[in-house]
């Protein structure tokens, strides 16, 4: 599945699409960002609750499909703008951790 079919569903909102045909492959959970980098996967749905501007960093260099937020976490302007300028996807979901994977789970 690429990160634009994942927005097309009703669970997730695209805030950065830069990458959209990027495929998933599988999902990491963390939020202890140097954790993150070292067992991510490339191509996997990394998902956080972080909401500082490492994030794209840190997605940029362990190479995730994209970061989705978790709890509806909200993101500045200035996070979406850098992820947008480093090919960084990220999506928003309202929904808890938990149920982010479930839904990922299901989907992928």
């Amino acid at each position: 599945m690429t990160v634009r079919e994942l927005c097309l569903t009703e669970d997730f909102k695209p805030l950065a699409l830069p990458d959209g045909e990027r495929e998933i492959k599988g999902v990491y959970i963390g939020d202890l960002l140097s954790w993150v980098m070292g067992r991510a996967s490339a191509d996997d749905a990394w998902i956080t609750i972080m909401s500082n501007q490492n994030i794209v960093a840190v997605a940029s260099l362990a190479d995730t499909a994209c970061i989705i937020v978790a709890e509806d976490v909200k993101l500045e302007s200035e996070i979406t703008d850098l992820a947008l300028s480093k090919g960084v996807n990220i999506l928003s979901s309202d929904k808890s951790i938990y149920e982010t994977a479930v839904i990922l789970s299901k989907l992928l």
